[in-house]
């Protein structure tokens, strides 16, 4: 039935009817399957926010504009399809950049789209004015704005497109406020489902063949992209079919199966002294598979080296003084590890790699009886690497910030799923682990999820932990607590014998996680580690669990560097 005001207004009917430009946004997202949006609204974005309570999509308030942006980063990484996050003009378009640079180091699709003043308006001096598209542009694959009505939908799906091809990564889109409340004048843009490029010309596989198999000892260097489930399923039939010996940089976690694991030497990353580093140097062809230079810089690997290298990847190599490919396998990565498997015929390892493989397997297995049997108090990193590699089960989800205690989890803690463990390593962010605890919980609700920082890292990002309770998230958030900035101290104390600005006060962890609505556990010895953590993941809702690490030994983490490495 008409209201009073349509029946004495028949324009007002009309009106109601009228499409906006944020129902053009709100329809692609839609359209292109979107199911969260995370965001903090504003007076310069409140008509997506607006359109969104009609539309299909869950709308996930955030406390910061930077963990919206991480959240949305992280479901991105898990799905492959752009997770997105929604802000206000000004200071929330600028608290995104951190996000934005992550996901787009990392390697995560998600799409930003953030408010702004009216077209006409956005070169004067006014509240919340902001060169919100040159803000974002040198972090993102993508930044655009939206000036014109009719531009709408071709300006957000050229944004997801950038954010989802080829190496994937971050995209901004600003939305002037009279484009969002003005009337919409088109429609969403339905993108093509078959864009997905094909293996490698064949050429170039037949040259790389010839490489790899006239090599005394190649070695594949794997990178981040070589983790996206359907690339390592795919390395790993190749390696069912040839004998290699395989590193990986942090990000590659769990690309390489447990049946290919005696192969597997190790990762590498951020400081060329593990034992992957050794097995890296000996090979006199490389192989790289989905790697890119900002995860292990090739000056640290490849520095002063003559021997060839062989690039597979979606994109081109981007050329420097220390990697420079001489065979460019440029494609989509699976199908062309498809195509080259059965070009390769090498059925076993060369004796050097055999030697050093049978050396890391047994430094492998002495260090964890070693840490198994580590009873101080404060704990060892270690003695807490030996129990969370037994709870490390495939319906495990780890989320890892960035500190000392990220070296022990990425050198030490194996998983053999892709992308279970979520490791940060582009721009080494602080802040990202609960975060992607949160979009973990959302992508893989059935799953147990653990996230672990420090506790400096920790509260870069602790106030999202009401969002982890208002959503109820099942997760449990492990804060290793020492009181310092130790991987930063620790490297001060190396380069200057004495530490500056690393130290802050306490925090009662228990008592934080309390007055959010979360439960606070505390693990006081060794022999409560796995106690504690059965009883966290039986307990609904968000779990923190604080634990005093003693980091004594973490300038061995540092030792027998090459030049530079100490960043």
């Amino acid at each position: 039935m008409a209201t009073v005001e349509q029946i004495a207004n028949p324009r007002a009917d009309m009106a109601s009817k009228t499409k906006t430009g944020a129902d053009v946004v709100v329809e692609t997202l839609e359209a292109q399957g979107v199911m969260h949006v995370f965001g903090v609204p504003g007076a310069k974005i409140d008509k997506v926010f607006d359109r969104l309570r009609d539309s299909n999509i869950k709308t996930v308030v955030c406390r910061h504009e930077q963990n919206a942006a991480f959240i949305a980063g992280g479901i991105g990484r898990m799905t492959g399809k752009a997770g997105v996050a929604i802000v206000t003009s000004g200071p929330g378009v600028s608290n995104l950049v951190t996000g934005l640079a992550t996901a787009n180091s990392e390697g995560d699709p998600m799409v930003a789209l953030g408010g702004a003043v009216a077209v006409a308006d956005r070169l004067k001096s006014l509240h919340q004015t902001l060169d919100s598209v040159g803000v974002c542009r040198p972090v993102t694959k993508y930044a655009a704005e939206i000036d014109s009505p009719a531009a709408t939908a071709e300006v957000m799906s050229a944004a997801f497109r950038a954010a989802e091809a080829d190496r994937p990564g971050s995209a901004f889109v600003s939305l002037p406020k009279d484009i969002m409340t003005g009337e919409g004048e088109c429609r969403p843009i339905r993108l093509s489902a078959f864009v997905q490029q094909g293996p490698a010309a064949r050429k170039s596989l037949s040259e790389a063949a010839r490489l790899i198999n006239s090599a005394k000892s190649p070695v594949i260097l794997l990178g981040l992209m070589a983790s996206k489930p359907k690339c390592a399923d795919a390395l790993r039939n190749l390696l069912s079919t040839t004998t290699l010996p395989v590193v990986g940089t942090f990000q590659a976690a769990a690309a390489v199966s447990r049946q290919d694991f005696p192969y597997f030497g190790g990762r590498v990353g951020q400081l060329a002294n593990q034992p992957a580093d050794a097995l890296l140097d000996s090979g006199d062809v490389v192989i790289t598979i989905g790697y890119d230079a900002v995860e292990y810089w090739p000056s640290l690997w490849n520095k002063g080296k003559d021997r060839p290298i062989i690039h597979v990847d979606a994109t081109p190599a981007n050329i420097e003084n220390d990697y420079s490919p001489v065979v460019e396998l440029i494609g989509n990565i699976e199908a062309t590890l498809t195509a080259l498997s059965p070009l390769l015929h090498r059925s076993q390892l060369a004796p050097s790699s055999t030697e050093l493989l049978q050396r890391i397997a047994q430094d492998r297995e002495r260090l964890m009886a070693e840490a198994a049997v580590k009873s101080g108090v404060p704990i060892h990193p270690l003695r807490l690497l030996s129990e969370l590699q037994k709870i490390l089960t495939p319906d495990v989800t780890v989320c890892s910030d960035m500190g000392s205690f990220s070296l022990y989890l990425c050198r030490y803690l194996f998983s053999f799923r892709a992308r279970q463990f979520l490791i940060t390593n582009g721009q080494q962010t602080l802040g990202v682990a609960l975060p992607w605890a949160i979009a973990a919980t959302i992508v893989r609700p059935q799953e147990k999820v653990l996230s672990i920082s420090g506790d400096g890292g920790f509260l870069f990002s602790a106030h999202e932990l009401e969002t982890a309770v208002r959503l109820n998230s099942h997760l449990v958030h492990m804060i290793w607590i020492d009181g310092h900035y130790d991987m930063v101290g620790t490297q001060e104390q190396i380069k200057y014998n004495r530490t500056s600005g690393v130290d802050f006060g306490p925090v009662d962890y228990v008592k934080y996680a309390e007055a959010f609505g979360a439960t606070g556990l505390r693990i006081q010895h060794p022999d409560d580690i796995a106690p504690t953590l059965r009883k966290a993941f039986d307990t609904p809702g968000p779990v923190l669990i604080g634990v005093d690490v003693d980091y004594r030994d973490n300038v061995k983490l540092f030792e027998d560097v090459h030049e530079g490495s100490v960043l």
